[in-house]
């Protein structure tokens, strides 16, 4: 009687565990009542040949019963510039796909579009995400605006590796190499008629110019960027616009990745970089950001003229620097250098510089920040025992606005074997040394009138948004008609193209009430 009864309750044992396990295993198809997070997914713009980000779809089946999707597929077949993967698995078709009741799972898109060239220079490319067939058949729209573009890249040598370029030599004497190449002649004018994407370094070779026209567009791939070599020169010509969203005149630097996640990204690309020798650069409304560093100026120790001449500008949220100048000479008027991860303004080993109705403004909120906004020196300590050193022949800074989310936002370092002439005049400068540590270092005496004159020390500036680098200021502006009329006199008009000789306010940007 036991061994029956034992009997028994294994042979139910087994029959339940049986029906347990036919039931995972058994699926219903789907009937066309699978939901989505959304009905359709708009991918952001990409340009032509270039990947997108991954995006999202949840699927989720709300029944009671687990069930099995026939066919999951892109409506353009194999063709189409949409790639899925389908839990875990790539590609662009799936058969019978199970899902468990009430449970969910993700799809994620990505797309490379390769568009021929049209007359617009972007195309709307659609497809659908197609689930299921014949009365059961559900959809869910997928949309990416697709940007033609002008792609210059280096070519490919026979062993496959890419084109290089000389960036630079390093202590030896040695070459530092990187992808790259030069511009030929017919791609020294850039235009507006279409966007520019540059991968690798992009080098203007001696004895020319490049010339860019105002409302141009660069993007920059990774580890990307422009080289003006000895005796080339750029000129970027950009204008005031009209509409301060579209910014239709002004030329615009910036990475490739055109979705909104990457809009505010830093150290997407390299830098522009005009080397020792290089002549006659000039910048007008231009816009960089999101690189490592927006300009390396390198100076040849001649200083006979200003190695770049930049104005009406914005240079902002690069990863080290905004600009560094090394021995240059450089004359900026009407320059907003925002938020860096390092200095907004290196002006390192010497060299000549003069800065007037400038803002230099350094939020940085992507990181720990440990250096000033703005850094001056005439030397480059390569060693406990090795300096090199460099005459500053002059730095000035006339109406302009030095500051940040820092205690001291400026940082001076002198080599007394060299020339370091300084003045500031007419300038807000954020300095709030609360412990005293420099007190007595007469680099920071703001009494001594041959360095400093009529300074405006650690007042509010009134910025309008300066964590987004908005660093327009407002009516309760520390800097409000403090301006030296003299030099308002030399940049009649602000960055917007306001006159600022009446009652001049410090920095780039005369004061407007806050929106």
């Amino acid at each position: 009687m036991r061994t029956t009864s034992l009997t028994v309750v294994i042979l139910l044992g087994i029959v339940l565990w049986s029906s347990s396990c036919r039931k995972n295993f058994e699926y219903a198809p789907s009937a066309g009542n699978l939901s989505f997070s959304r009905d359709t997914v708009f991918l952001d713009t990409v340009f032509n040949t270039i990947g997108s980000s991954t995006y999202a779809l949840k699927i989720y089946n709300e029944t009671r019963d687990d069930v099995a999707i026939p066919s999951i597929r892109l409506s353009n077949g194999p063709s189409s510039f949409y790639r899925l993967n389908v839990d875990g698995v790539a590609g662009k078709s799936f058969q019978n796909i199970p899902m468990k009741a009430r449970d969910s799972m993700f799809v994620f898109i990505e797309t490379t579009a390769n568009i021929d060239e049209n007359p617009e220079n972007s195309l709307l490319y659609t497809d659908a995400i197609v689930f299921d067939s014949g009365i059961d058949q559900q959809e869910v729209a997928l949309v990416t605006l697709v940007k033609d573009a002008v792609f210059l890249y280096p070519s490919t040598n026979t062993d496959g590796t890419k084109e290089t370029i000389v960036l630079s030599l390093d202590d030896e004497g040695n070459e530092i190499r990187t992808e790259g190449f030069e511009l030929r002649d017919d791609q020294l004018r850039f235009t507006n008629d279409k966007p520019y994407v540059i991968y690798g370094y992009a080098a203007v070779p001696p004895n020319r110019k490049l010339i860019i026209d105002a409302g141009a567009r660069v993007h920059f791939h990774k580890d990307s960027g422009l080289l003006v070599q000895e005796e080339a020169s750029i000129s970027i010509n950009g204008e005031l616009s009209l509409d301060t969203e579209l910014m239709e005149g002004e030329v615009i630097f910036e990475g490739d990745r055109l979705e909104p996640a990457f809009s505010e990204t830093p150290g997407q690309w390299g830098s522009i970089w005009l080397k020792s020798g290089s002549v006659n650069n000039t910048i007008d409304y231009l816009t960089i950001k999101n690189g490592s560093i927006g300009l390396f100026i390198e100076g040849d120790n001649q200083l006979l003229s200003p190695t770049l001449v930049i104005k009406n500008s914005r240079i902002f949220n690069n990863s080290r620097y905004n600009v560094w100048g090394r021995s240059a000479f450089i004359e900026a008027k009407n320059v907003v250098l925002g938020s860096a991860g390092s200095a907004s303004l290196y002006c390192n080993l010497g060299g000549n510089y003069s800065f007037t109705h400038c803002t230099i403004a350094n939020y940085w909120n992507k990181g720990f920040r440990t250096r000033a906004a703005l850094e001056i020196d005439n030397f480059i300590q390569i060693s406990e025992t090795n300096m090199l050193t460099g005459d500053l022949i002059q730095a000035d800074f006339k109406n302009c606005i030095i500051d940040g989310n820092s205690r001291i936002e400026l940082a001076l370092g002198f080599y007394e074997g060299n020339a370091f002439n300084y003045n500031f005049s007419h300038c807000l400068l954020k300095f709030d040394d609360f412990n005293n540590q420099h007190l007595a270092d007469p680099l920071y005496n703001f009494e001594n009138n041959s360095n400093y004159r009529n300074m405006v020390l650690n007042m509010d500036p009134d910025f309008f948004f300066p964590a987004r680098n908005d660093f327009r200021i407002g009516q309760a502006s520390g800097a409000l008609s403090k301006g030296a009329l003299e030099f308002a006199q030399e940049v009649p008009l602000d960055i917007f193209g306001k006159d600022r000789t009446a009652s001049p306010d410090i920095g780039t940007y005369q004061a407007t009430d806050k929106e």
